[in-house]
């Protein structure tokens, strides 16, 4: 299961060995021959932050779709949902983050308990 949910696309043919620690990176030779192998025109993914919400790769064999804006609330990435009609078209929707609420004033003094 990590293999699945952590391997990422690469730019070098076949396999490597992910940065990430966990899963593998494969090239466009692997996307292709998956894809012919399993009669898919397309590897749908995500768990990979890309900042404009989706990103293409290996000759549009691969799609990155990343549907949290502004990750960890520090990214400043856009959000994306991809939409499949029913002729195989693709369409992506695009979200910027929702503005942050004002947080609460908290108080800095230390409570009587920790005295």
């Amino acid at each position: 299961m990590c293999d699945l949910l952590w391997s990422d696309p690469d730019d070098r043919c076949g396999w490597g060995i992910s940065p990430r620690g966990a899963g593998y990176t494969f090239g466009q030779d692997i996307a292709t021959q998956f894809n012919h192998t399993n009669g898919l025109t397309l590897i749908s993914r995500a768990h990979q932050l890309v900042m404009e919400g989706y990103n293409w790769c290996q000759d549009k064999n691969v799609v990155t779709v990343f549907s949290a804006p502004n990750y960890c609330y520090r990214c400043g990435n856009m959000a994306a949902i991809l939409e499949i009609g029913e002729n195989m078209d693709q369409n992506f929707l695009q979200f910027d983050p929702a503005p942050r609420q004002v947080e609460p004033d908290t108080t800095r003094k230390t409570p009587d308990y920790f005295l």
